[in-house]
Parts: structure tokens; sequence; C-alpha cells
């Protein structure tokens, strides 16, 4: 292996490394990634990894720059209700 390629930093991160990266558990950011409000991910081989981009990325939705801001678009890590005209359930009509 070339020398200059191995210096170069890990640009995907399995979920242990993603979460540690974003100060998350990775239970966390597994919940993230169920829900689907997390960010973006790719399975390569049957595993979860995360790109750095994508993690700064997602991140960054949530800056806010004072406490009067409105939220930050990242949301929290729990089931989110269903757009609205959209029936919620299975046996729903």
């Amino acid at each position: 292996m070339r020398p200059d390629i191995a210096a170069l930093p890990p640009r995907y991160l399995r979920t242990k490394e993603a979460a540690e990266f974003l100060s998350l558990s990775a239970r966390t950011l597994e919940k993230h990634r169920t829900y689907g409000t997390g960010p973006a991910y790719r399975k390569l081989g049957g595993r979860v990894v995360y790109s750095v981009d994508d993690l700064e990325t997602w991140a960054a939705r949530g800056a806010v720059t004072s406490t009067s801001d409105p939220r930050g678009s990242v949301l929290p890590a729990k089931r989110q209700a269903p757009p609205i005209g959209q029936v919620a359930g299975r046996y729903a009509r």
C-alpha cells in the first residue's frame, strides 16, 4: 500500500465510531437510523457505514446561533408522527 494513502483519515465510519464522532451513543444513532431521523448511511457488504461528510452535514442542520432561534432541523431519535393525510396503523381505514 502506498504510504500517502495509508495516512488519509477514514472516509467511512462504522456505527460506533460515527456515534463517537457525533458525541452520541451507538444506540441513539441506531434509533435515528430506524426512525429515519439520522444522517444518511450506506450498506457496504451488509455493514452500515457513515460518510464523515454526511455526519457533518447532518450535525450542521441542528446549528442555531441563539436560544431564541427556532429549533434546528435535527429531529429527536423517536418515531415521528405520519404526515397529515396519511393513515397510521396496519388496519386503519
